[in-house]
């Protein structure tokens, strides 16, 4: 089955490059990925009259193409750095990614902790956790295999051995990955039963109030942008996120510590978007406020890796331990993208 991705292109996004877009709008595909599919010709332009929506639908800045694809002439575009321009309508087809075992390939991350049952690792910002569309190879559970050979092997799942939770592509962090059937079994009924604590630290928009508080909103797939989630009135799932402000960071932004009771996809990013508090370098949620300084818009986005990494970092994480039974706890420092940026929004 083929997995298709369909934009339409506003003003505020003409003159971007083809890749650079898709890289920010489809994080789960890298950038190399991205290469070898538009010049494979699995991407298509076309052109089409942008649709009108009401202040309040503007708002909420959809890049679906929302009109009936058979009636936009579509034809193969193969350049990387084609620009794109107003009304753009792009179509990009991903194959379906194979379900044969990942191969064990060395890939850079840190080792926390690791005994015979369970690994704990800080994974780098950019790093995919486990194979899917777009991504075959070149992700955690690639580095994994060749860190710890066979025993892992099929452990969870034949796509994503060991992992029993993830984080986005764009944040960094720690994980905990098990390395048994009885590991994986243990931590992922601590997931069920929110006994597995996590704590983020992360830079937003403004200063949310109240200063501390308790969010709590459905999780589920926006109807509108099929890439992104968003809180649900009458359906997704149950989410709740606690959130306390650590620090104002200048006159535009803060560090704010979050601390999840649920595991929801993007759970973090879309609870701050939704109380008015986005994350810096967000490519799906993100909301500027407006009159920033250009510099200041230039300079957060060379910190935040071309706005494709959200700032947002798991900092602290603790869980009974699958064969010793006792409550373990593991932390690490912010890293220094993170830290450059704390330092730069302090001054603004």
């Amino acid at each position: 089955m083929l997995t298709q991705h369909t934009f339409h292109i506003p003003p505020e996004k003409a003159g971007e490059r083809l890749d650079k877009f898709l890289s920010a709008h489809i994080p789960n595909l890298t950038r190399t990925r991205l290469k070898v599919l538009i010049e494979s010709g699995q991407v298509q332009l076309g052109e089409a009259s942008l649709p009108v929506f009401s202040d309040e639908e503007e708002s909420e800045g959809t890049l679906d193409f929302l009109g009936n694809l058979s009636e936009v002439v579509l034809t193969p575009c193969t350049q990387p750095s084609k620009k794109l321009r107003i009304g753009y309508v792009i179509s990009l087809t991903v194959p379906e990614v194979s379900e044969a075992l990942p191969v064990a390939q060395k890939i850079e991350f840190d080792v926390v902790f690791e005994d015979d049952h369970v690994i704990v690792i800080n994974k780098p910002a950019g790093l995919v956790v486990h194979p899917g569309a777009g991504n075959h190879d070149g992700t955690l559970v690639n580095g994994l295999l060749y860190h710890c050979g066979d025993s892992l092997s099929g452990i969870g799942g034949v796509a994503r051995p060991g992992i029993v939770h993830r984080l986005d592509k764009g944040t960094s962090g720690l994980m905990v990955v098990a390395k048994n059937d009885h590991a994986h079994h243990f931590l992922s009924n601590q997931f069920s039963d929110r006994t597995l604590k996590r704590t983020y630290f992360a830079i937003c928009w403004g200063v949310p109030n109240p200063t501390e508080g308790k969010i709590e909103g459905n999780i589920g797939r926006d109807p509108r942008h099929r890439q992104r989630m968003k809180v649900l009135k009458y359906s997704g799932k149950e989410a709740i996120t606690h959130y306390v402000l650590q620090e104002k960071l200048g006159l535009y932004c803060s560090l704010i510590e979050c601390t999840l009771e649920t595991g929801r996809t993007h759970q973090i990013r879309v609870h701050m978007t939704h109380k008015g508090n986005s994350l810096l370098g967000d490519p799906l949620y993100g909301r500027k406020p407006r009159g920033l300084e250009p510099s200041l818009k230039e300079k957060i986005a060379e910190l935040t890796q071309g706005e494709t990494r959200p700032v947002l970092h798991a900092a602290h994480l603790q869980f009974i331990h699958p064969v010793t039974e006792k409550l373990v706890k593991f932390e690490t420092e912010l890293p220094q993208d993170f830290t450059q940026l704390y330092e730069y929004l302090k001054t603004v």
